[in-house]
């Protein structure tokens, strides 16, 4: 499924699959890698090829995020520098690749993120903000200009991320909570679900007082 939010891509390929987000050339996740077919022929409805991709960003590294890494052919890939190790030594285990059942690839990231770090795609310039306790190197991207989200598995349209996963803490995941509810935001791109198109700084908060379930 292809949902278009402006001229941001969500590309959704499975329950178990993370949202995809395609900006410019930029992508940022990549699901499990299991839907590689489908894949391919929704990037070919948006007249776009595999190849065409030159950065793949990981929100974190779980399996659901990082196993189709590989489609984009071309592209380099960035992960937060407390996830780095599980795509530089293929960890099965804080991947939860073992849970999926699925099988990654010793791979070096190419880019290293940090907290606070700017990022340019297309036309947006980003932040990294360093969002811990669903995994320790979870991160979310903030355009401020556009009081834009791309959350991860920190916040979804309805709850938050688990934090009993390899890596998990509840007291991080409240820390990284209580930093984003700061934000000034208005839509949240979220890891899985439907997006928050409008008041998202509302929802974040309703969240964090259970106005939301």
């Amino acid at each position: 499924m292809i949902k278009r939010i402006g001229d941001i891509v969500l590309i959704q390929l499975s329950d178990v699959d993370s949202n995809i987000y395609i900006l410019d050339d930029t992508v940022i996740d990549s699901g499990t890698g299991f839907n590689f077919t489908r894949m391919y022929s929704l990037i070919k409805m948006l007249k776009k090829k595999l190849g065409d991709f030159r950065l793949v960003i990981n929100t974190h590294g779980h399996f659901d995020h990082i196993g189709g890494n590989g489609y984009f052919t071309e592209a380099k890939v960035a992960i937060h520098e407390k996830d780095a190790a599980i795509l530089e030594k293929a960890d099965m285990s804080a991947s939860m690749a073992d849970f999926f059942r699925g099988k990654i690839k010793p791979r070096k990231p190419d880019q290293i993120l940090k907290d606070g770090q700017k990022i340019k795609i297309g036309k947006r310039e980003f932040e990294v903000i360093h969002t811990p306790g669903h995994t320790p190197g979870c991160i979310c991207l903030y355009c401020k200009k556009e009081k834009l989200l791309i959350s991860g598995d920190l916040i979804f349209a309805d709850g938050i991320g688990n934090v009993d996963g390899p890596g998990g803490s509840e007291a991080e995941m409240d820390k990284s909570l209580e930093r984003v509810s700061k934000l000034a935001v208005e839509k949240i791109l979220p890891g899985h679900g439907d997006p928050v198109l409008k008041a998202g700084s509302k929802v974040i908060k309703d969240i964090l007082k259970g106005g939301a379930e």
